[in-house]
């Protein structure tokens, strides 16, 4: 089935970066790359509390991770068997890749689904031990190159500011926000796979899973109840994870995926739709 198309939300030519970043040796020992968390990145760095608005501001965070992995001391070490092996790769993997031509085109899968939740307000329940989202976020993607390889990656972001109570039916402001923990960047775990690959399948993050444990070990994004945050899926044509921080991002939002992380429902209209008592 097919969906409205999504560009890039950034327009233009600053809808995707390059960061010019001098090539320098490893700062890190390839022994911290030997763990085995999921393939996420941690400690997304946010940016000031209330600068985050859509969708100028939406690209800004993806490097300063990114950079951040590699000058704070993170080491990759969360990228589990991604990078386990990354001592064995032959140096030419990690070498520049041929240019190449693509216009890469977003599709949201179940559009409908995700357009009636947001009209009653999307409702995302977290828990202790996580919980995978729903309605479930899917994408197709068209216009890549067929034989490069891309690495996709999702993330959630603060969409605001602010804190919400459900009040009277309806959600309402409730005060300022709450600290957000270091955000952490999921790698699906297909990466890298060429385009023609991508573009066969309906590209699924059901793996992602939401908590409220702010202790959690298991890679899980940690959200704070009843705050409003903001899913986003990125597009990197690269053959290896790390090339990551020198790499060019291609950010897509759709809005109609925003929602509030609840510990329960809050608004029987939602939980009606998901069939669940919350």
């Amino acid at each position: 089935m097919n969906f409205l198309m999504r560009d890039p939300v950034i327009q233009g030519s600053s809808m995707a970066y390059h960061p010019f970043i001098p090539h320098r040796g490893p700062e890190f020992a390839m022994s911290a790359m030997l763990g085995h968390q999921p393939p996420f990145f941690p400690a997304l760095a946010l940016p000031p509390s209330g600068s985050l608005s859509l969708p100028g501001a939406l690209g800004k965070p993806i490097m300063d991770q990114l950079m951040g992995a590699t000058d704070t001391g993170l080491h990759f070490s969360s990228l589990g068997h991604q990078a386990a092996a990354a001592h064995l790769r032959p140096l030419k993997t990690l070498e520049p890749e041929e240019e190449v031509e693509d216009d890469p085109k977003v599709h949201l899968e179940a559009k409908e689904l995700w357009e009636l939740f947001h009209k009653k307000g999307t409702e995302m329940v977290i828990t202790k031990s996580g919980r995978r989202m729903f309605p479930p976020f899917k994408v197709r993607c068209t216009g890549l190159d067929k034989k490069a390889k891309y690495i996709l990656l999702m993330d959630i972001v603060a969409a605001d500011d602010c804190r919400y109570k459900f009040h009277n039916s309806r959600w309402m402001v409730a005060g300022k926000a709450d600290p957000e923990m270091p955000k952490r960047m999921y790698i699906h775990p297909d990466s890298p796979a060429t385009g023609e690959q991508w573009m066969s399948k309906v590209v699924n993050f059901h793996k992602l899973k939401l908590t409220n444990n702010i202790s959690d070990k298991h890679g899980f994004t940690i959200l704070n109840s009843m705050h409003k945050y903001q899913p986003r899926f990125h597009i990197v044509r690269a053959n290896d994870i790390l090339k990551l921080p020198y790499s060019t991002f291609r950010t897509y939002v759709f809005p109609e995926t925003d929602f509030i992380a609840v510990t329960a429902y809050q608004n029987d209209k939602v939980s009606s739709i998901t069939g669940s008592k919350g």
